[in-house]
């Protein structure tokens, strides 16, 4: 082990100067207005999650592709698992559920149990197959199946959704950040980039993959620590689910009630199955599945990593309730200004300071462990199937590491920009499974399983999706309807467009693939040499 390698220490002292330089500048500007016991209790931990992704890279020392990427394709069950998990939890998965549970009522909250299903049905059916073909990334197949051109035109939701989550989570960080030490938003979602950033570029997935493992105990830890302080201040868990129930009626249930929904019934089932499918095709896990060492831990650590799922929701499930009940004027305070401020309010002003410092660094380390993986993943689909392909075909091993770190920090800074910008996490949070939903699930459900698929279907199935779903609009992108479907007062389309736009997609691939095959014959899969 290279404890003492310059290459781990080098990074970390310079790490170190520059959190004191920060601390020193958030002690001019704001004094005795953030809390400094939990600010150095931070500044710690990102110290040592940077040691961790330092070291990491030491294991990549070869420049190696297979090794910056796929981790050597060695990745043993327990760590593939622990890193598939704590990838999904993130803080967009913390906050927006909490924020959800307070404000629209637990029948609302669908993306916790949506993504978790989504890994398993994942692992069940998508896993085995892209494991076995030795895949470096998800555009992989559609690559081969469809052409390199069509590849990089695939290739654009992929990076929209990564970057689009990138951006939620981190805001979701900042919000946390500012309200429980009091430090504010922007220099909160920086400093936290900038470590996930760097040491994401130095150890590629081994460094990703460390780190994950250490920030899902963490986080599992952290939070069901923080649960029975913010339960208490709401006079325990049986007041609290009562209040909640009288306060939301029917919403205070999981399952969709006909009654209770109206006519947003069929949006909640459109919602459902987006979440649910709209969560398999996404570079951030298929590469934990082409980075496993065999098919069969491929299958499991989905499984394993949709329970965790389930295991890191409820704490965020049961703080969205206190909140909602919480009495926060007799507790000294006003209620959360937002819906996203929930978690973080509850954190700071349900528990004593020192339990507010585990609730934060639990949710720092989902954010921080979804952070690196999603910008790993999106650059590595960058360079992988767009850059190589494309404009450097000859390009060696150490040509492409270079360029995958490059990249690494070309999307973190465009995430990040992003996140500046944020201010719902859970509206964002779901518009990145849209994209892949809509425009790539047909496409890679098609390249796996439909042997007739080829060009000119993939490109036809592609525009219809993507008329029919941006021509019902998107509020969140300032995106105008222009198909007439079913809507409310309000302007919220009640017809379940996403899914029509999914399945439209797909039943054009297969009929346009089948109408040009002499035109354009079906180019088969094949496994990949390394």
């Amino acid at each position: 082990m290279k404890i003492f390698d310059k290459q781990i220490w080098r990074p970390t002292g310079l790490l170190v100067l520059v959190l004191v330089l920060a601390g020193a500048i958030a002690y001019w500007v704001y004094g005795g207005d953030i809390h400094w016991s939990g600010y150095i209790t931070m500044m710690c931990f990102y110290v040592a999650m940077f040691l961790v992704g330092a070291y990491a890279a030491t294991r990549n020392s070869a420049a190696d592709t297979a090794g910056v990427l796929l981790a050597g394709r060695a990745l043993p069950l327990w760590i593939a698992a622990g890193t598939m998990g704590a990838t999904w939890v993130d803080g967009g998965y913390l906050n927006g559920t909490a924020e959800y549970t307070a404000t629209a009522g637990l029948v609302w909250v669908q993306a916790p149990w949506g993504y978790a299903f989504s890994l398993i049905l994942g692992g069940l059916f998508f896993a085995r197959p892209m494991r076995r073909r030795r895949f470096f990334t998800m555009i992989d197949p559609l690559e081969q199946r469809f052409g390199k051109r069509m590849g990089a035109v695939l290739f654009l939701p992929a990076l929209c959704g990564e970057i689009f989550w990138t951006a939620a989570i981190l805001t979701a960080l900042g919000t946390t950040f500012g309200t429980v030490i009091g430090l504010e938003t922007t220099p909160a979602i920086i400093l936290s980039a900038l470590i996930a950033i760097t040491y994401t570029a130095l150890g590629g997935l081994w460094a990703v993959a460390l780190t994950d493992v250490v920030q899902m105990a963490l986080l599992i830890i952290g939070l069901y620590l923080v649960v029975p302080f913010v339960l208490e201040s709401t006079g325990g868990i049986g007041h609290t689910l009562e209040s909640y129930s009288q306060n939301m009626g029917k919403g205070a249930s999981f399952w969709p009630s006909a009654e209770f929904l109206g006519d947003y019934y069929w949006v909640w089932w459109d919602s459902a199955l987006l979440l649910m499918l709209g969560g398999i095709p996404w570079q951030v896990y298929f590469q934990r599945v082409l980075a496993s060492k065999d098919e069969r831990t491929a299958v499991r650590l989905s499984i394993f990593a949709g329970l965790i799922c389930f295991v890191a929701a409820a704490p965020a499930v049961l703080i969205g309730i206190a909140g909602n009940v919480a009495d926060w004027e007799a507790l000294g305070t006003t209620a959360p200004p937002t819906g996203s401020a929930t978690l973080p309010w509850a954190i700071r002003y349900l528990t004593n300071p020192w339990v507010a410092v585990i609730g934060l660094g639990a949710v720092a380390a989902a954010v921080m462990s979804s952070v690196d993986s999603s910008i790993l993943s999106a650059s590595s689909m960058a360079v992988w199937n767009v850059f190589r392909p494309l404009f450097r075909p000859e390009i060696s091993n150490e040509g492409l590491s270079r360029s995958i770190g490059k990249a690494i920090w070309i999307i973190g800074v465009a995430a990040t920009l992003l996140a500046l910008k944020i201010t719902s996490v859970y509206q964002l949070w779901f518009l990145c499974s849209d994209f892949v939903y809509c425009l790539l699930f047909p496409a890679l459900v098609c390249a796996l399983f439909d042997p007739k698929a080829n060009f000119p279907g993939a490109l036809s199935g592609f525009l219809v999706a993507f008329i029919l779903r941006f021509g019902g609009g998107e509020p969140t992108l300032g995106i105008p309807a222009l198909i007439p479907y079913p809507s409310a007062p309000d302007g919220a389309v009640l017809f379940p467009y996403k899914t029509l736009a999914m399945l439209s997609g797909l039943v054009v691939i297969m009929a346009v693939s089948r109408l040009t095959q002499h035109s354009h014959p079906t180019r088969p899969l094949s496994t990949v040499e390394e």
